[in-house]
């Protein structure tokens, strides 16, 4: 007889983790279709539902943390790659994520974060810009510069940093093979700004990072409802 309680017990444990998976599985692919149509999206994002067992999460309706994998991502003419967004405390009733309703959905935060491409920051710098590199916590560039109708040789230091505007590009310290151009010059005609202003869950860029790839830039919002998030 006890061995036959074991059996049971063993099944119907099975059958739960067989119907959690099950559960996550159904959840993640209704999230990936509702973030595609918020954003036009060619393709689902890759969505991940973290936290074990997920029924106890989905039956109370609230899920502890959702990572969602886009890609590419284009905005004001500027296209990101790596676009990751982490959902904390999301409050959404199974009934509205199988439903597809999202206005009840919202996340305590939300974090977004993408990788800005070399090539792509290369056509947004002033003209002779040829090679940018990272340099520590820094930029260099390097290229030519036209002054009193000669060229020469330019290497830059430059710094990045959020603005509302963008990524404020701006030189700290130049090396040319023409001592006679002014330093002061330099900078202030080869300091750009790239108009990357928001991130999908809306929120100004709040931190960027030099990777060997490009710059990692971030945002984080609080109590973001999906409803509020714009549209494609």
């Amino acid at each position: 007889m006890r061995k036959v309680l074991l059996v049971l017990v063993i099944l119907l444990a099975g059958g739960v983790v067989v119907a959690d998976r099950l559960g996550v599985k159904i959840a993640q692919d209704e999230i990936a279709k509702q973030v595609a149509a918020q954003y036009n999206l060619p393709r689902k994002p890759g969505v991940s539902i973290h936290g074990v067992p997920f029924l106890t999460q989905a039956i109370g309706g609230e899920y502890d943390q959702i990572d969602v994998s886009i890609g590419d991502w284009t905005q004001q003419n500027i296209t990101v790659s790596d676009l990751k967004i982490e959902l904390t405390g999301l409050k959404a009733p199974l009934s509205e994520v199988i439903s597809g309703n999202s206005s009840n959905m919202a996340a305590r935060t939300a974090t977004a974060s993408a990788i800005i491409p070399y090539d792509v920051i290369k056509k947004r710098a002033p003209k002779g810009v040829k090679g940018i590199s990272p340099e520590g916590k820094d930029l260099k560039l390097q290229g030519t510069y036209a002054f009193l109708g000669f060229n020469t040789d330019v290497t830059m230091v430059v710094s990045v940093k959020a603005t509302p505007e963008g990524i404020a590009i701006t030189p700290q310290s130049v090396q040319t093979a023409a001592s006679s151009i002014p330093v002061s010059v330099l900078q202030q005609r080869l300091t750009f700004t790239v108009p990357v202003r928001n991130l999908p869950i809306g929120s100004r860029i709040s931190k960027v990072e030099v990777t060997p790839n490009g710059l990692r830039v971030a945002a984080t919002a609080d109590n973001v409802k999906f409803n509020d998030l714009p549209k494609a």
